[in-house]
């Protein structure tokens, strides 16, 4: 097939564009590696059916041109990252609404299928046992760091609608913390941050005071759960969480980073206000229920959090990452 991937140049795009590439797939990227990176592309950059323009998803023109070529699109291009997020509150609400608005668009004109990545921030506050129809609690709107998830909610209810109204295929994938290779903590990226610390020796900062817990899944296996969904007949007009259950504080997490790690760095814990500026909130858990995916797909993932920290440690380490370029 010929599937358009937006954001392919990014952490989780560029795994996805090798895999469909491997399947023998015509793959179109555009990316305008705000976060993303054409390093991530090293492997694919000179496949024969790989093809690449650096550009923004809200060049209209663009996207109706390369939409009218495929047969599937994946949507990952998005702002995100809690500090790009609280530094660029504009770009993050335009780029993540217009640029799902224009794809969609593009999307019903051609009849083209469409899987749209959406994020566990659009459950807020709600915690534990996250399933698709589960209430969301939103924080006030006069803290920025709930942009972010309204801007996917409304992605979401755009593509339903799209779905509901004018029966275009598409199927929302909710990513809970994915992560491996790759991934820079450049954007507030917990993981990959606390690996280069550790990697240099230095204390390892822990926002808050680390008792929220997170479920952290490889990125191989959110490809594969991709592929599935989009393999799947039953999996079109629905949401499905992506994800592991299994949580780890992430005090715990840190220690567990020093270890993997083999490293000699303190931990030390960051009031939020110190962090991120006053009234900042965070969710105490965020634990996807995935019945849903794994009973429609028989997906499971394959990494346990030992081999995704050392996936991590090894992909930093091999670029000789400190806490100042990571």
């Amino acid at each position: 097939m010929n599937i358009l991937v937006t954001g392919g140049a990014g952490f989780i795009g560029s795994h996805l564009v090798e895999r469909l590439l491997e399947r023998g797939d015509t793959v179109y990227v555009i990316d305008d590696l705000s976060t993303g990176a054409l390093a991530n592309l090293a492997k694919a950059r000179t496949h024969a059916n790989l093809h690449l323009a650096v550009d923004s998803i809200l060049n209209y023109r663009l996207m109706e041109e390369t939409v009218g070529k495929c047969d599937q699109v994946v949507h990952l291009a998005a702002v995100v990252g809690v500090k790009k997020v609280l530094d660029e509150p504009v770009n993050t609400i335009t780029t993540n609404v217009r640029g799902s608005e224009i794809l969609l668009e593009n999307c019903d004109r051609h009849r083209v299928p469409l899987f749209v990545a959406s994020t566990s921030e659009i459950y807020g506050k709600a915690g534990e046992h996250l399933n698709e129809d589960h209430d969301r609690v939103m924080g006030s709107t006069a803290n920025r760091r709930w942009a972010y998830a309204c801007t996917k909610t409304m992605d979401e209810f755009l593509a339903l609608a799209y779905n509901q109204e004018r029966h275009l295929p598409v199927i929302i994938g909710r990513m809970f913390n994915v992560v491996g290779p790759r991934q820079t903590g450049e954007w507030g990226m917990v993981l990959p941050t606390f690996v280069a610390s550790a990697l240099a020796g230095e204390p390892i900062r822990v926002f808050g005071d680390g008792s929220q817990r997170r479920c952290f899944l490889h990125v191989d296996d959110m490809v594969d759960a991709v592929m599935r969904l989009l393999s799947s007949d039953d999996a079109w007009g629905r949401v499905f969480n992506i994800g592991v259950e299994d949580e780890i504080t992430i005090l715990d997490l840190a220690h567990k980073v020093v270890e993997r790690a083999g490293s000699t760095s303190t931990v030390e814990v960051i009031p939020y206000d110190e962090a991120y500026g006053t009234g900042f909130e965070d969710m105490e858990r965020r634990q996807p229920d995935t019945t849903r995916l794994r009973t429609l797909t028989g997906w499971t993932p394959t990494y346990d959090l030992d081999e995704i920290i050392d996936a991590s440690v090894g992909y930093l380490r091999s670029r000789g990452v400190d806490p100042a370029t990571a």
